[in-house]
C-alpha cells in the first residue's frame, strides 16, 4: 500500500506515572496498575508529502485505565497555534497513526489501544530542553505544565544518569531518563511529581524509527 511519505525529527520529553525507569519499556505491567502519560516534541525537521512541518510543536495527554496493551484509552492532542489549517491536518493524521506501515511507530501502535480521541486544541506551546541535563519544560496555559531534572540518588542527592537503548524501538532508538512532575488540568487530567520522564532526539517517519 502506498503512503504519504512523512518524517518529523527533532527532541521529545515525555513523563508518566510510573517509577523512574517505566516498566513498559520492559515488557512489564505498569507501576500503579493504569498508564497516564504525556509527550510533546518539537519539530526540527519534518514534512509530510510536499508540506513543511519544520520548526511546529504538538504534545499530547494519555491515559489507560490498566496496561497499555488492554486498550481503553483517550488521548488529547494540542496543536502548535502557529501551524496552517494543512499543517494541523497533517500532524493529526501523523498522530493518529494514519500514513504509517503497521506497527512503526508509537503513533500507528497506540491507536489501536484509544477509544476515545478528545477534540484537538490548537494553541501555544512552550517547549525547552537540555538534553544533555535533562531539563526540559512543557507549558500549555491553561492545560499542562511539565517540567523534568535529573534523577537523583535518594541517600547523597546527587545526580543518577541512565541512557537506555532501544535497537527496535517504535518511538526511540536511544533516550536520557529522567524525573518529571506534570499537571494537566484539560480533558485528560495528570498530576504527579518525580515520576518517570526520558528525553530524546526522534526520527520518525512513514515507515517507522530511524
Amino acid at each position: 500500500m502506498a503512503f504519504v511519505e512523512w518524517r518529523m525529527r527533532g527532541p521529545e520529553i515525555a513523563n508518566c506515572n510510573c517509577d523512574w525507569g517505566c516498566p513498559c519499556q520492559f515488557n512489564a505491567l505498569p507501576t500503579r496498575g493504569d498508564c497516564r502519560a504525556m509527550t510533546a516534541m518539537r519539530i526540527d525537521e519534518g514534512y509530510f508529502g510536499d508540506l513543511d512541518l519544520s520548526g511546529l510543536l504538538w504534545a499530547g495527554m494519555f491515559a489507560w485505565p490498566g496496561p497499555i496493551h488492554e486498550g481503553g484509552g483517550e488521548a488529547f492532542v494540542v496543536i502548535d497555534a502557529r501551524a496552517s489549517e494543512a499543517q494541523r491536518s497533517a500532524l493529526l493524521t501523523i498522530l493518529s497513526g494514519g500514513e504509517t506501515d503497521p506497527g512503526a511507530t508509537i503513533f500507528n501502535v497506540f491507536a489501536t489501544v484509544i477509544e476515545t480521541l478528545h477534540e484537538p486544541a490548537f494553541l501555544p506551546i512552550h517547549f525547552s530542553l537540555d538534553m544533555d541535563k535533562r531539563v526540559g519544560a512543557v507549558r500549555i496555559e491553561g492545560i499542562m505544565d511539565t517540567s523534568t531534572g535529573p534523577i537523583r540518588n535518594p541517600v547523597t542527592g546527587k545526580e543518577h544518569r541512565a541512557r537506555v537503548v532501544l535497537p527496535n524501538g517504535f518511538e526511540y532508538r536511544e533516550a536520557e531518563y529522567a524525573s518529571g512532575d506534570t499537571r494537566a488540568t484539560g480533558p485528560v487530567g495528570l498530576e504527579w511529581t518525580g515520576r518517570h520522564a526520558h528525553v530524546a532526539m526522534l526520527d520518525l517517519s512513514t515507515h517507522g524509527a530511524a
